[in-house]
């Protein structure tokens, strides 16, 4: 599986330098459940996807929802286990994170994202 680094380019700050694509039914499905945590500088990108759950999750994560061009359209912080649905109409691929990246990051609505090979 391709690993990937995830930059904030408006705010010239890193959010993870390893992510996972999730791009099939299967894997969008499964997301990151049945794992006991994400570590650290690590996510997942669904891809298509503009929703989630948290159903069966074992903790927290950060969300953001971006759009066709790489425009964060939506953040969920701290978005905890066994909650209902979040998600942004706008956008076509979702990032889920360690909980606090998006502070760390100081990512916000409209700023631009890339997402480039990650360098081993």
């Amino acid at each position: 599986m391709s690993q990937h680094a995830i930059r904030n380019l408006t705010r010239n700050s890193s959010l993870v330098e390893y992510a996972e694509f999730a791009n099939s039914f299967l894997s969008r499905g499964m997301g990151l459940m049945g794992r006991k945590h994400l570590p650290a500088n690590t996510g997942l990108i669904l891809y298509p996807n503009n929703n989630i759950h948290m159903f069966f999750m074992r903790f927290a994560i950060d969300v953001i929802f971006v759009d066709r061009q790489h425009q964060v359209v939506g953040l969920r912080e701290n978005f905890k286990p066994w909650r209902p649905f979040a998600g942004a109409a706008k956008a076509r691929y979702t990032l889920e994170l360690p909980v606090g990246v998006i502070q760390q990051s100081q990512t916000q609505l409209g700023d631009q994202l890339a997402v480039v090979p990650a360098i081993f």
